[in-house]
């Protein structure tokens, strides 16, 4: 189990249709093709010995790595230095295009840069996590790993003057080879996923084109943002980030491209994340407008309005709270049977049954992201309306029951008042939307709902005894989400109220400036074992702090958890009492909450700035909008 490389060891790379992990030793040991969700064919990072793996590391056993992103794109490079020379792995996946495809490519290209260097290269597929044996056929231009559904064709890259390529079939049907390279040289190989790819003699030039086509397309799509305050270069690789995580043909984000990474090592909370959540990927919206990258919050508009539209008949609402990319809600949950899990936590899921729960919350985050558009000149047509009036019929009918809430615990429905404060969102963004555009609705009632649930909150989400807004009705537990309080505008932010909730959630829920979702021993929630903070809600926090003009603490907690990140700039989804990161990665929902909170820390203190200045040197400084 020692052998399993740290989480935060991996950088990402991906063709906007699936993605893959590329640990620092050289390993590719996560990939699914042809979607994110789809089963996997190298997938060594939760079982050594069944899930696959395809391996670049020197012969040389005396090495050290280094790894880092060409600037401004997706493209990975891993560094080994040897006392002969100095090798470069360079790994990325040319966009795929906005139609869905059956067919991937991933690069994988190898260069002396100097003195010189000897590879050593397994590649050992196991497909369908591991289920189904393939079939091996070598030839001189590579090789066919077969199934007979599913190909995965390896074309070498070589140079005119290149001897007989030296790989070999291993008993395990299995590829090794040697590459042997002086200073100068490339070679490397092409691994293309699909039902009819066959093998070809790649030459070097070609390999550099498919590079130089790759380059263009990040720096273009990077330069339409718009952000230019503090932490850019922080920022811009959540957005990238974010962009490897969406499905282009539908503009869907999912939580993480992984599966089964662990919220506790050996524990049981093990889930797989690559779905696109109804929450996550709302928050979305607000955040990729605000760096300026409308189109892509604008696609995944589309993909939530016909999620409205279509109206799912459940017992749990007319929405899911989670689909695959394609929309298609059907997300059952399995264990691989017989798979230890990353460093023995087990067992190891794919499919999520927390799709079926109640949370009353996407209803919320639902409206916010169709407000935030709309907001943006993001038109809402007809049958749009009559969907989101429909929906709301619903959640009028429905929002005052217990759920299961945000965090998804497998503990029974409860009152949460985090389900509750969204809610309330739904309505007063639908009220908004309704007048600003003149738009028919049941206006009467939805306010009269919009107050009923504030209301509520006030009375029943407010613990006197804690002098804090609390995780449920009846109960003193404090949960981080209830910091979206002030961002949704449920208070203000300078409200003793929530300075009070806020002096809470610092003595009981911070961890030298990391954030606890809660506390699971006050709180069950049906799963046993614990968790380390979430840093989603660290971000949260930071937010929290500097709207509520605490803007130095809330810098430091930002600077802090920068420290967290992993040597690329990637987070998983928590980190552990050991600072190590922990849970599915990267994830989606950290990279959102990065951006956010650093747009409005940069603000404040543009604020402060200002404020610190003489009245007519503030005058000739151009305020920052945020």
């Amino acid at each position: 189990m020692n052998q399993y490389p740290l989480i935060a060891d991996h950088g990402l790379i991906g063709d906007l249709q699936t993605a893959a992990l590329v640990a620092t030793d050289g390993t590719l040991d996560w990939f699914c093709s042809p979607r994110f969700d789809s089963p996997s064919i190298f997938a060594s990072l939760l079982d050594r010995s069944r899930g696959g793996h395809f391996s670049t590391r020197p012969l040389d056993k005396a090495f050290a790595t280094k790894q880092l992103y060409l600037p401004d794109t997706a493209i990975l490079v891993t560094r080994f230095l040897t006392d002969s020379g100095v090798g470069e792995l360079i790994d990325f996946m040319p966009t795929t295009g906005e139609s869905a495809s059956e067919q991937h490519r991933l690069v994988r290209m190898l260069r002396c840069v100097r003195g010189q260097i000897s590879f050593d290269v397994e590649v050992a597929p196991r497909f369908d996590y591991g289920r189904r044996s393939h079939h091996l056929t070598l030839s001189g231009d590579g090789a066919i790993f077969d199934t007979g559904e599913t190909r995965l064709a390896l074309s070498l890259i070589r140079g005119d003057g290149d001897d007989q390529p030296g790989h070999h079939a291993t008993d395990a049907g299995d590829l090794r080879a040697t590459v042997n390279l002086k200073q100068g040289q490339m070679r490397g190989a092409v691994l293309e996923t699909g039902p009819d790819v066959s093998p070809r003699m790649m030459r070097p030039a070609e390999a550099q084109l498919l590079l130089d086509d790759t380059t263009r397309f990040w720096h273009g799509w990077l330069s339409q943002s718009t952000y230019a305050g503090r932490w850019r270069e922080e920022l811009e690789r959540s957005a990238i980030t974010l962009k490897l995580l969406t499905y282009a043909p539908t503009g869907a984000l999912v939580a993480a491209p992984t599966a089964g990474l662990p919220e506790q090592i050996g524990g049981e909370r093990n889930w797989d994340y690559r779905y696109t959540w109804i929450r996550d990927a709302s928050f979305s919206v607000h955040t990729l407008i605000r760096m300026g990258f409308v189109d892509e919050a604008a696609a995944f508009s589309r993909w939530l309005r016909d999620r409205i539209t279509e109206r799912i008949e459940s017992d749990t609402g007319p929405l899911n709270i989670m689909y695959r990319v394609d929309g298609n809600p059907e997300l059952n949950e399995e264990i691989l049977t017989g798979w230890e899990g990353y460093r023995g936590s087990y067992p190891v899921r794919i499919g999520n049954g927390a799709a079926g729960q109640l949370q009353l919350d996407i209803y919320g985050e639902a409206l916010d992201a169709v407000y935030s558009l709309d907001r943006f000149g993001g038109e809402i047509g007809q049958p749009g309306w009559l969907a989101i009036c429909e929906l709301l019929e619903w959640v009028s009918d429905n929002w005052n029951q217990p759920e299961e809430g945000i965090w998804e615990t497998r503990g029974g429905r409860k009152d949460f008042t985090y389900g509750r404060l969204m809610c309330w969102v739904a309505f007063d963004r639908a009220i908004r939307l309704a007048t600003a555009h003149g738009r028919p609705a049941p206006l009467a009632r939805w306010i009269a709902e919009r107050d009923a649930i504030y209301n509520q909150i006030m009375d029943e989400g407010w613990s006197t005894e804690r002098e804090a807004f609390v995780q449920q009705y009846g109960e003193t537990v404090l949960d981080a989400s209830l910091l979206k309080m002030p961002q949704v505008g449920f208070v203000a932010p300078d409200d003793p109220m929530w300075h009070s909730t806020l002096h809470a959630m610092d003595s009981e829920l911070v961890s030298d400036s990391l954030v606890y979702r809660y506390d699971p021993s006050a709180s069950p929630d049906g799963l046993r074992g614990s968790e380390g903070t979430f840093s989603l809600c660290t971000f949260l926090y930071v937010d929290a702090l500097a709207r509520a003009s605490r803007v130095d603490e809330a810098r430091l907690t930002f600077e802090k958890m920068l420290t967290y990140a992993n040597h690329l700039g990637l987070y998983s989804e928590e980190i552990a009492p050991t600072g190590e990161q922990i849970g599915n990665f990267p994830q989606a929902f950290t990279h959102l909450a990065l951006i956010d909170a650093a747009i409005t820390l940069n603000g404040c203190l543009d604020d402060a700035a200002r404020k610190s200045r003489s009245p007519d040197q503030a005058r000739s400084v151009p305020r920052r909008p945020y």
